[in-house]
């Protein structure tokens, strides 16, 4: 897979904070840009149709509040974020999903487009276990519409992410 980022002027994909994260850690990355429906009821399900990828291996970036901030859950979309293991793999009682304004204010991404890369502040991320069964994941790559595929292993190291069991 090389590292693929289209000429600047080009919508198809722009670069973007995730992408410029990807190519300053040298990271390979393959961009994976499709026509996004706004109508769409599930993104991350969106991506996976359009790309023609197992949805397993297309992770959607959820945001939680834990009380005493934001982390970071990373799903693959075809399964649901389990708030209690996220909890128990934070180490923190309880966790609720963040609110979407204060997720997209942290982020630097709008709802639909948040990228786990190039966030503005990093924070606490977990990542589904099972996501380093595939080759190669993808992951919002910043915007609606396009998605980066890169190991998981080049995603948990990038956020710092641990691993465990936070689907259902």
């Amino acid at each position: 897979m090389a590292s693929k980022r289209a000429p600047s002027g080009n919508p198809a994909s722009p670069a973007t904070p995730a992408t410029t994260a990807l190519d300053r850690a040298g990271v390979r990355y393959q961009v994976r840009a499709y026509e996004h429906d706004p109508a769409a009821p599930s993104y991350g399900l969106e991506a996976a149709a359009a790309l023609g990828v197992d949805p397993a291996r297309v992770l959607k970036t959820l945001l939680v509040d834990t009380g005493a901030g934001l982390a970071v859950g990373i799903v693959p979309v075809d399964r649901q974020l389990d708030l209690k293991a996220l909890a128990t793999a934070l180490h923190v009682k309880r966790v609720t999903m963040a609110d979407p304004a204060a997720a997209q204010r942290s982020s630097g991404y709008v709802v639909g487009g948040i990228s786990p890369l190039g966030q503005k502040r990093p924070l606490p991320t977990v990542v589904h276990a099972a996501a380093l069964g595939h080759d190669t994941v993808l992951v919002s790559g910043g915007r609606r519409g396009l998605d980066v595929e890169l190991t998981p292993t080049d995603l948990i190291t990038l956020t710092r992410a641990t691993t465990a069991d936070i689907a259902r």
